[in-house]
């Protein structure tokens, strides 16, 4: 009979169940917690996953948020990791445990506060624009940081929208942050637009729609090239939409934006889309920037951790003999789940350090929904840094959505899922109507 000490199976907590988050709970799922190496635990507050990339199409209502979403409780029980309902409350680096906020569902309480001991922490729980306190903007703005947000905006602009056509009234949105979200967001609404004028039985149903973009900095998409920036705008200007730039928001209200000059810009709808901060939670005696990321080591630890990680949106991570940190992107996150999927189990089973994360620029498209996408190339290959335009770049921007399904569900689930998206545009509408 075997008397020996057990075996200490360590416990992998992860944060988040985002880009980042859910595609390590899956690998490692697959890898040591099928073998039984490891007690693999997802936290996220939500029931269900979606592309953040995707979130301007839900709040159009131009895709179909319920057909895209990932249900973490199916999906841990099919790769091999358990997934615990739960909102992050603090981290006690001391003690190796988390505190979740308790959990209601409605009215209801579902669970008091809950403790979470760890043995490896993986923070991966992301990030929401940042109104920088500008007054009246969380009392009367739209954000699209998460599918609930979405599908919030996306309920009051189908209300919005069916009032001015009852009443013969403009609909009026404003839109501010000249970033990613902000530009898609907007041709995206132009494109719902199309497609309802393209139903009939309203009368100049595009152009009731009006669309204001504002944006603090020289031009819209400052963290893309020039190029970029000049096409996007020159698009987005084809459709309609008003683009200010140089301008500060002082404050929000029922009736739009006030501008620092003294003048307004009236909306009904507003959505905030301006600025990043990494969601507020207590992170103990972990260093965090001024935008409340964890700084981590290049290999990915916080700052005088070693069981500790943060990766995607909510860690700010500076390469060696770089000036800036890594950008906020889902590129960005990916890569480094890759990495610590990779690199974790030998450093559990074995003790081997995880080696330092090296970023791989594949490069930066925004896409404006059906009717353009602009880019650049990445820092790998024969054309280094060339723009792209057109259907190529549409066809890139898609291949990284369709990429993410295969990671996340391998080949067979993620053909089937794609021919079931194939199956339903044949049948429903191409916009969300109820």
């Amino acid at each position: 009979m075997n008397t020996g000490t057990p075996i200490h199976k360590p416990r992998i907590v992860i944060v988040g169940g985002g880009v980042a988050g859910l595609l390590l709970a899956t690998r490692l799922g697959r890898s040591m917690g099928r073998r039984g190496d490891a007690e693999v635990i997802l936290v996220d507050r939500g029931p269900t996953h979606v592309w953040k990339p995707m979130l301007h199409t839900f709040a159009a209502g131009t895709w179909n948020v319920f057909q895209q979403q990932v249900q973490y409780l199916a999906h841990a029980h099919s790769n091999h990791f358990e997934f615990v309902p739960g909102s992050l409350k603090s981290v006690d680096t001391a003690r190796g445990s988390i505190q979740l906020h308790a959990l209601d569902i409605g009215a209801t309480r579902v669970a008091e506060e809950r403790d979470i001991a760890f043995d490896e922490l993986i923070l991966a729980h992301g990030s929401h624009a940042n109104d920088f306190n500008t007054p009246g903007v969380s009392q009367h703005c739209h954000f699209i940081d998460g599918q609930q947000q979405a599908e919030d905006f996306n309920t009051e602009l189908r209300a919005t929208l069916a009032r001015g056509f009852v009443t013969a009234q403009n609909v009026d949105i404003a839109i501010v942050g000249g970033g990613a979200t902000g530009v898609e967001l907007a041709a995206e609404l132009s494109r719902l637009m199309e497609i309802a004028s393209a139903y009939g039985g309203i009368k100049n149903v595009r152009g009731r729609m009006r669309i204001t973009l504002l944006d603090s900095s020289r031009r819209i998409l400052s963290a893309f090239p020039d190029n970029v920036a000049q096409s996007a705008m020159t698009q987005l200007q084809a459709l309609g939409v008003s683009i200010i730039t140089n301008v500060r928001v002082v404050a929000a209200d029922t009736d739009g934006f006030s501008l620092e000059d003294g003048s307004r810009i009236e909306a009904g709808l507003k959505v905030w889309a301006a600025g990043i901060c990494a969601m507020s939670v207590g992170v103990g005696q972990l260093e965090v920037n001024r935008s409340g990321q964890i700084v981590i080591g290049e290999n990915l630890a916080a700052k005088g951790r070693r069981h500790i990680y943060a990766i995607g949106d909510c860690a700010s991570l500076t390469p060696a003999g770089g000036d800036r940190p890594l950008p906020a992107t889902a590129q960005v996150a990916n890569q480094q789940a890759q990495h610590l999927a990779k690199h974790l189990p030998k450093c559990l089973r074995r003790g081997t350090p995880i080696p330092d994360f090296r970023f791989q620029d594949l490069g930066s498209l925004v896409s404006l929904s059906n009717y353009n996408a602009f880019g650049t190339l990445g820092r790998l290959g024969f054309f280094r840094g060339g723009f792209i335009q057109g259907k190529f770049a549409q066809l890139s921007h898609a291949y990284l959505y369709r990429r993410h399904q295969f990671l996340l569900h391998g080949p067979l689930r993620a053909s089937a899922l794609w021919m079931a998206e194939q199956a339903n545009a044949m049948v429903q509408p191409k916009i969300r109507i109820s």
